[in-house]
């Protein structure tokens, strides 16, 4: 059996060192063959020299460096399609979910799952990324409808058979989680101790969690469109009542005039609404668009240690 280890990193000089040596002891106490896919996601730092430096003399640590940054679940995806081992392990470099836990997760998989989560006891994180945190993962459960594992962490793993089901979705607006639960088969998860960020910041801030929670509810989700549709309904019905109390009034004889300014006001109201729902649509005609120009996932610059494909 070997295991792959996808670590797609992006500003990671303060903490590849650490992330080595700790999982290199982790995976020697298992004693088991193994290999540590990194994918540099465009990084200008020392991430990259770090790495080679380390793999010049270990042909177990690999290398893809993408051309440019093209977002973590494109990284990931390129990790994925390059790895070789029987089990993928995915994880970040920040040690907050840590190494420790690789053999909890072998033992897990080898009961005959596919995929196994890992879902943190206790985020070890700032107030205020917490906070952001439980909005993101809100916001994806109610809109999209995904069965999402609450207080999911990003460290988990899946076999080669659900390595090979994942490649087959090509779609250029990727939201990992979502296909991983759409892929299905046999699913589970444990419970693993989290400790703080090793170094650094997290580059996963509130503005790109929320651009990926919307690009997944575009991608898993009708909803926007048939909110569009009740509030259509909703107006006309609304316009009709007002039209049928105008006719009522005039026919009891109630003296009254309703002013131009009520009437640009509803306009522009009414216009604003119009606006809105033809701007959802023209994101999921932009997405079909994206998609149906059949663009590759990923560009690649470099490989270390590994052979092209």
């Amino acid at each position: 059996m070997k295991l792959s280890l996808v670590v797609p990193v992006y500003f990671e000089e303060e903490v590849i060192a650490q992330f080595l040596m700790e999982t290199s002891e982790a995976l020697a106490e298992l004693g088991i063959a193994y290999e540590i896919v990194f994918i540099d996601d465009g990084s200008t730092d020392r991430t990259v020299a770090i790495i080679k430096d380390h793999a010049v003399n270990n042909q177990r640590i690999k290398l893809i460096e993408l051309s440019y940054n093209h977002g973590k679940q494109a990284a990931l995806t390129a990790g994925i399609h390059h790895a070789k081992g029987d089990y993928l392990l995915y994880m970040d470099p920040d040690l907050q979910d840590p190494p420790k836990e690789i053999s909890r997760f072998i033992t897990e998989i080898e009961k005959g799952y596919d995929l196994v989560f890992g879902v943190r006891k206790e985020k070890k994180d700032s107030f205020i990324n917490r906070i952001f945190s439980k909005i993101f993962w809100s916001v994806l459960r109610k809109f999209t409808g995904l069965q999402l594992p609450k207080g999911l962490a990003v460290m988990r793993i899946f076999n080669r058979r659900f390595a090979d089901q994942f490649l087959r979705y090509q779609e250029q607006n990727r939201f990992i989680e979502g296909i991983f639960m759409h892929i299905g088969l046999r699913q589970t998860q444990i419970e693993i101790e989290q400790r703080p960020r090793f170094a650094g910041t997290s580059k996963f801030n509130f503005r790109k969690k929320m651009e990926l929670a919307f690009n997944a509810i575009f991608d898993f989700s009708e909803l926007p469109l048939k909110l569009a549709l009740k509030m259509g309904v909703f107006f006309i019905a609304f316009g009709i009542l007002i039209l049928l109390t105008i006719v009522v009034l005039k026919i009891t004889l109630v003296d009254f005039q309703s002013g131009w300014p009520s009437i640009i006001g509803a306009m522009i109201i009414s216009t604003g609404i119009l606006l809105f729902f033809i701007g959802i649509a023209a994101l999921y005609i932009g997405k079909i668009y994206k998609e149906s120009k059949g663009r590759p996932l990923f560009s690649i610059k470099e490989l270390t240690n590994i052979e092209p494909k």
